[in-house]
């Protein structure tokens, strides 16, 4: 069960990492606190996000699920605000680095259950 954690910690701190490296405009201090960012984008869409999604139901489903991005687009640029070192510039660049992160969470997930 600890090793699980410790390898969740890892994981996000490489997505994180990697995310920040790949696109331009998206700043991490330094690859330790990249960890805190990954925890903090994490804590954002499991309460602020999923308060968001319940709400905005009706128009996921009318949307497609778009409104869902455009949330998680929302926690980024609302953790780019509450932590200093870790700054992202413009909408564009955070929807970027939210579909960046999703595919490499994905491969890393796909690459931890083989």
């Amino acid at each position: 069960m600890f090793m699980k954690i410790i390898i969740q910690f890892v994981l996000i701190w490489a997505a994180v990492t990697l995310s920040a490296y790949i696109i331009p405009w998206v700043e991490v201090a330094n690859f330790w606190r990249a960890i805190v960012v990954g925890v903090v984008i994490a804590l954002l869409n499991t309460t602020v996000g999923w308060i968001l999604r319940i709400l905005t139901v009706p128009l996921n489903w009318i949307t497609l699920w778009l409104v869902s991005w455009i949330i998680t687009v929302l926690m980024i640029l609302l953790t780019s605000n509450l932590i200093d070192w870790f700054n992202v510039w413009w909408f564009w660049n955070a929807s970027l680095f939210a579909i960046v992160l999703a595919i490499i969470c994905w491969l890393f997930a796909s690459i931890k259950d083989d």
